[in-house]
């Protein structure tokens, strides 16, 4: 618990400072995170993700128990969790964060060229022909690897449980 403590308390309190705007309340969130981690480590499974991906999920969880706790400490007309996480398009920027890792976590089990290809196109609004010039292979090649690196991405996912099959 030391060695994970070390690796990612700061990454912790930061995002549940973020999502909490208050900063006793992001300390206590982070100890209580690493109190749930140590009474039940057979939840952690490294087929599963990273300690890094566990942690925050139990992170999320601890925010929104302190935001419930906060708003029925504070009474009616303080900020539910609703209101408190939902930007104004919509998205809840703690499961952004969430996304965001465990899409990370899934484009780094790719091979670097499926990897590359995914990243280039989809998140780098390149073209395979551009993309493919670029690296001296043919349209047709990177068409391919972008191909079979979001098939392999999709498996990644559902295989995690992050993509809804």
């Amino acid at each position: 618990m030391q060695v994970a403590y070390d690796l990612y308390a700061a990454e912790l309190f930061g995002f549940a400072y973020k999502a909490l705007d208050d900063r006793q309340l992001a300390e206590d969130v982070v100890q209580e995170t690493f109190v749930r981690a140590w009474r039940s480590p057979r939840g952690f499974d490294p087929d599963q993700g990273s300690m890094r991906t566990w942690l925050f999920a139990i992170a999320r969880n601890c925010v929104v128990d302190a935001i419930r706790r906060r708003s029925v400490r504070e009474g009616p007309g303080y900020s539910s969790w609703d209101a408190v996480s939902e930007s104004p398009s919509g998205f809840d920027p703690v499961d952004q964060l969430l996304e965001r890792i465990q899409l990370g976590e899934a484009l780094e089990r790719l091979s670097p060229q499926h990897r590359e290809a995914v990243v280039e196109v989809y998140f780098g609004g390149r073209t395979c022909a551009e993309l493919g010039e670029e690296l001296g292979i043919s349209a047709s090649t990177m068409r391919s690897r972008l191909y079979y690196g979001v098939r392999a991405l999709r498996l990644i996912l559902e295989e995690n449980g992050w993509l809804a099959s």
